[in-house]
């Protein structure tokens, strides 16, 4: 299938956008890694060596997608973090009725295989990974996981206890220390009152949830999720300038932030010209709100 061609007068990043959202190129490169590298060789297919890299380290910032059936997702309250900006409840199947006729169209065709995040996400579990993990097959890799936290949770409690200046958390550590605290008691209570055989019954019934808690229409606005299969870290509905809802994902998702270190924070805003980091529905200006 011949990739779309660039428009005359089309700038590299809108047509990146353009090439990225475009249906065909994402049933024939399902994965995003592959879809941008195909996007990619034909949005710098007429710029000179230079000028290729520096549109390839540009775009490494992020990109805007136009919402499709294949893409549109409701997150979980959880997923959501919170950037400061002004939110806002959006309902798609009021502003795009054609759009949300396509998403449910895809619902029915999939029936209970309708899961809007990738296969092998961690918090969607499949049947056979839901029998795997009652079988005892995974309990070993959850004590390990269980034991490096509790290190690590001890060797923090141990530090703050010895700090003379109280450690004043941020916004968005409060909010995770929050979400850590309800993950942590519901495994405590799954494997304090846990009965064998008890959960096996129970899995149609659960397979049954997970499809219809992803039946939703409303997303909000201005306020980033992270995804949990790439291609970045984050994503987050946004307006653009001509009042659409668009998907903009930023974030590198195999590195983390080293805000905390000043050197590194300015060096980062200084490449990124944060001072001006340009309008919400680009991922240089959310990039520059997570530095």
């Amino acid at each position: 299938m011949p990739i779309p061609s660039r428009n005359e007068n089309e700038n590299a990043n809108d047509y990146m956008s353009r090439c990225m959202s475009d249906s065909s190129m994402q049933k024939e490169y399902p994965d995003d890694k592959n879809r941008i590298a195909a996007c990619m060789g034909k949005a710098t297919e007429s710029c000179d060596p230079i000028e290729a890299a520096g549109f390839n380290i540009g775009y490494e910032e992020g990109y805007s997608e136009d919402i499709t059936e294949e893409n549109f997702y409701v997150p979980l309250e959880a997923e959501y973090e919170d950037f400061g900006e002004e939110i806002e409840e959006w309902d798609v199947s009021i502003a795009k009725p054609g759009l949300w006729e396509n998403i449910q169209k895809k619902k029915e065709r999939m029936g209970k295989k309708y899961k809007p995040a990738k296969p092998g996400d961690p918090d969607r579990p499949d049947k056979d990974a839901f029998k795997k993990a009652q079988s005892g097959g995974d309990s070993e890799m959850a004590i390990e996981q269980i034991m490096k936290m509790h290190d690590q949770l001890m060797e923090v409690v141990a530090k703050m206890q010895t700090m003379q200046i109280p450690v004043e958390f941020q916004d968005w550590t409060k909010d995770m220390i929050s979400k850590a605290e309800i993950y942590v008691q519901n495994v405590y209570d799954f494997v304090k009152y846990y009965e064998p055989g008890k959960y096996e019954d129970e899995n149609e019934d659960k397979e049954e949830s997970y499809s219809s808690e992803y039946q939703g229409r409303k997303v909000t606005l201005n306020k980033p999720f992270r995804t949990s299969n790439g291609p970045k870290k984050f994503a987050v509905y946004v307006k653009n300038e001509s009042g659409n809802v668009v998907i903009v994902r930023f974030g590198d998702p195999n590195m983390t932030i080293k805000k905390n270190i000043p050197e590194r924070r300015k060096s980062f805003r200084a490449r990124h010209n944060c001072d001006n980091p340009g309008p919400r529905w680009k991922a240089r200006f959310w990039s520059c709100k997570a530095w």
